[in-house]
């Protein structure tokens, strides 16, 4: 018995160690004066859901979101009509100040990709429909100009499927590399080919797959300013399709940065915590360079919520964090409103943490990455703490947040509200 007990404590194997946090090192991707991948921040972006025609509308909606810390905003074209107004929706948003790199949300019209990318600073188009369709599958190339795109695993009906896709690609990524806009290759798990489905069914592989063809296709042209990107309304398989593109990216020598998104999440808290499931298992895995929350409300709603996806995984510090306990028998002060006085007086200092912590039994413990410490210590009494050092003892509650605002100045982490 003792026997048993003692290998419940200690087990035969060792337990797995997991690694410190990496990030996936991504090559860096030129977007106006805004880059992306590589060590720069994990960017936020949003997409505007007005009319393009209405220009007054779309550009109010953008110069909301950028307020609201939006860093890319992308701008849906769907005629020729609405790419043609973007040039006047980019110079009203550049003459009210604002220098935000723009996006051209394209699907269907290669030749609206070819003039989006010569007035903004990306343009995503999608795989599952950019060039999809019967005649293009009922193509029948005799020789092929491009070997590189060839692969002994599919038919020959492929290999001319993807030529012609290379074809349809080239004017495309050749404007992009004379004018510096980068691509998005945004694949949806909704909107697959029907060639990939016919070969790998709505699986989370072939999304993968998706974008890899169309990544090969850029690579044969010498184009590589892209940011590569796997939605799915299905927190799961969104997951799984990332963490699969990231190692198949390894293995074939890429190192495309990746945009994250649940894509139709939903609205207010379903589709907040769906984004938070989907975009942050990502995030803490180290994979992601620019994120967007896709939830059905207005888009300048998206922009916090992403932001404290980002807090919350630890990737991007923006704010104060706080981590306070729930409380129990052995808290003996009002914790609530102690950590309410505490947010308030100290939600403006960026890249503090602080800890609220019921009782001296696990409040130390619990708090160890804290940089300061509000710890209760008996009845109506307050420890407090910078770092893992105790300051100050016995501390009346009264008085004890204007205490810890004390000990932050002296600390020199203090700054006045702006």
């Amino acid at each position: 018995m003792i026997s048993l007990i003692l290998h419940s404590f200690y087990p035969l194997k060792p337990m797995t160690i997991h690694p410190p946090f990496t990030r996936f090192q991504t090559r860096v991707v030129t977007l106006g004066d805004l880059p992306m991948g590589g060590d720069y921040p994990i960017r936020v972006q949003s997409m505007t859901n007005t009319d393009t025609l209405d220009t007054d509308g779309t550009v109010a909606q953008a110069i909301r979101m950028i307020e609201a810390g939006c860093e890319y905003v992308r701008i849906s074209v769907p005629g020729m009509k609405d790419v043609e107004n973007l040039r006047e929706i980019k110079k009203r948003i550049r003459a009210a100040g604002f220098n935000t790199p723009l996006i051209a949300d394209v699907h269907f019209n290669p030749k609206i990709a070819e003039i989006a990318a010569t007035i903004v600073e990306k343009v995503r188009i999608n795989p599952g429909n950019y060039v999809a369709g019967s005649r293009f599958r009922n193509l029948i190339i005799q020789s092929s100009s491009h070997p590189v795109i060839q692969s002994s695993s599919h038919p020959a009906s492929d290999h001319q499927y993807l030529e012609q896709v290379s074809k349809r690609m080239a004017p495309l990524l050749k404007i992009c590399r004379e004018n510096g806009t980068a691509v998005r290759i945004g694949v949806n798990h909704g909107s697959l080919s029907e060639r990939i489905m016919e070969h790998y069914g709505d699986t989370p592989l072939g999304m993968a797959e998706s974008a890899l063809e169309f990544a090969r296709i850029s690579e044969h042209h010498d184009f590589r300013n892209l940011v590569l990107s796997l939605k799915a309304s299905n927190t799961r398989v969104m997951i799984q399709a990332n963490r699969l593109l990231v190692e198949r990216m390894k293995a074939e020598g890429m190192d495309y940065p990746l945009h994250l998104g649940v894509t139709e999440a939903g609205a207010g808290e379903d589709g907040r915590l769906k984004s938070a499931v989907g975009i942050g298992s990502l995030l803490a895995d180290g994979i992601g360079d620019t994120i967007r929350v896709s939830i059905t409300e207005d888009p300048e709603y998206e922009i916090p919520v992403a932001y404290g996806i980002l807090q919350a995984t630890g990737v991007r510090i923006t704010c104060t964090e706080y981590i306070s306990c729930p409380s129990c028998a052995r808290t003996l002060f009002n914790i609530q409103e102690s950590a309410e006085r505490i947010k308030e007086r100290t939600g403006h200092l960026t890249g503090l943490k602080i800890a609220v912590m019921g009782c001296i039994v696990n409040g130390p413990g619990e708090m160890a990455d804290a940089h300061y410490g509000y710890v209760g210590a008996g009845k109506g009494k307050v420890n407090l703490y910078k770092g893992q050092k105790l300051v100050k003892k016995q501390v009346d509650e009264a008085d004890a947040v204007e205490k810890l605002i004390e000990l932050i100045k002296e600390g020199g982490d203090w700054k006045e509200l702006p």
